[in-house]
This record gives C-alpha cells, structure tokens and sequence, in this order.
C-alpha cells in the first residue's frame, strides 16, 4: 500500500488471468481525473463515497451499489461526488472481453444496478489479491462478463450498424501507430489529406476530446505498463514518448493522482472486504 501525504491511496499490479490487463485498487480523498481514454474495457465498483463522471459528453454518477462499466476508446473523466473521496476497485480488461457491438449499449447506460454482479466482482478482487488461484479466478471471470454480455444485450437495438467515423478513426489510428515518436498536428494533417483545423475539430466532434489529450492519455496507459513491467520511471519516460521524466510525472500525476513511481510500488490494497 502507498501513501502519499494527501492521503492517496493506490496499488496496482497485473495478474495472470487471461483477459484482465489489469487490476486497480484506490482511495482518493482528493482527486479528479481529466478527461481521457482507455483501450480497454473499465470495469469499476466503488466501496465507499461516489464517483461523478463524463462518459461521451453525458454525466453519470458510480454508486457504493451498482457497477460502472466504461467502453475503451470513449472520453471520460471523474471527481469525488462526496467530501471525503471515494475508494474503488477497478477492473482492466482485454477490448476482447467483450464485442464491440455492446460499446454502445455501455456507452447509453455505464452503471449496472446489479447486486449480483458487484458481489461477483468483489469476489474475483479477493481471488485477485494473491496469486495461486488463477483457475478459481479464470472461473470467476467467466461468470462476469456471461452477466455483463446478458445485461448490455438487453439493451442493444437489433439492426443498427455502427457509425462511420472516418477521418477521425484514421486520426486515432495514427496517433496509435505513433504514440511513442509522436508526430506534429501539420504532419498528421498532410499524412491524411486534410486542413489541421478540420482535423482537430472532427477528431474532437467523433471522439470527445482533442486529439492531442488523446496521445497523453495514450502515453500514460503505455506508462502504466511499463511500470507494472518493472522498468524504472526514468526508463519509462522515454519508451512511452514523454519528453523526460518530470514530463511524465506532470501527466501521469494529472491523470492517477500518484507519481509513476508510488504506482509502481508492490502490495496490492485489498479495499472494502465486506462490501458486496
């Protein structure tokens, strides 16, 4: 567990279960987080307080009792709904865990008043805490997203294909492909053929945040498994396409509320055993 003198609390690690990339426990009595994405799946319960966020420019709100599923690739953000923080525990998955056809549906309705699900969830974070019980896990894993697939599949509309994105999705690509050597707003502009003003403002319009937000966010979750990798902050500012390394502690402080290397730090806070 790691303390910074705000009162931060924060551990996380990645496990050896097929399909999580990673597990992430946190107590923040003061923190909100800009508005990013993620190219997984955010499988969020929280134990204590709540949580006010953004998802795709609507506002939500994740209570003690329900769960929070957040799509990959879709902007958000999130503050403390209550004075003295939240604690949550968060679930990384694989963008595969799930189909894309079910982004939307996550998109319209991200929390989940569901009691069995989040007492589902809570027991594969107490399997998760220690290793040794991958299979048990793996088990566990499996009855969850069975849930979430039923509980999302509800609410998709039959026939409706997926919206053309175009410039926007070539946009993302690009900066995906580059996200470490980077590339100036004037060089994606003529790699895709188009005005950098029209660039920017399509890219925002489709994906809910400027595409330059988009490369930090995209920097930071590279950062993030560097770190639980085990190399060293200073070696993983240069490998995720920071500047130096007080570049990256800015950013990644500004998105997680700990520096890369409190993130970095062993023993996994196991938060609200008697939640569920």
């Amino acid at each position: 567990m790691v303390t910074r003198p705000t009162g931060a609390q924060v551990s996380a690690w990645r496990p050896a279960v097929a399909g999580v990339a990673e597990v992430f426990h946190a107590h923040f009595p003061d923190h909100a987080y800009p508005l990013h994405t993620h190219d997984v799946w955010t499988l969020l319960i929280v134990d204590d307080g709540a949580v006010r966020f953004d998802l795709d420019r609507h506002r939500h709100g994740a209570l003690r009792t329900s769960v929070t599923l957040l799509p990959p690739y879709v902007p958000h953000d999130g503050r403390s709904a209550t004075p003295h923080g939240f604690r949550k525990r968060v679930l990384y998955l694989d963008t595969t865990a799930l189909d894309a056809a079910l982004v939307g549906p996550a998109v319209d309705r991200p929390d989940l008043a569901d009691p069995r699900l989040r007492d589902r969830i809570h027991q594969l974070h107490r399997v998760l805490a220690a290793p040794g019980d991958e299979f048990e896990a793996d088990s566990r894993l499996a009855l969850i997203l069975d849930r979430l697939r039923q509980r999302l599949r509800q609410r998709s509309p039959a026939g409706v294909p997926p919206a053309a994105r175009g410039l926007a999705v070539r946009l993302r690509e690009l900066l995906d492909a580059r996200t470490v050597e980077g590339l100036t707003l004037r060089q994606a502009a003529e790699l895709l053929h188009a005005h950098p003003t029209h660039l920017v403002r399509t890219f925002t319009h489709t994906h809910g945040l400027p595409p330059h937000s988009y490369l930090t966010g995209r920097r930071v979750e590279l950062a993030r498994r560097l770190l639980l990798a085990g190399q060293r902050p200073a070696e993983v500012a240069a490998a995720a396409g920071f500047f130096d390394q007080a570049h990256l502690t800015r950013h990644f402080r500004r998105h997680l509320g700990v520096s890369p290397s409190h993130y970095a730090a062993p023993a996994p806070l196991v938060a609200g055993r008697s939640a569920g």
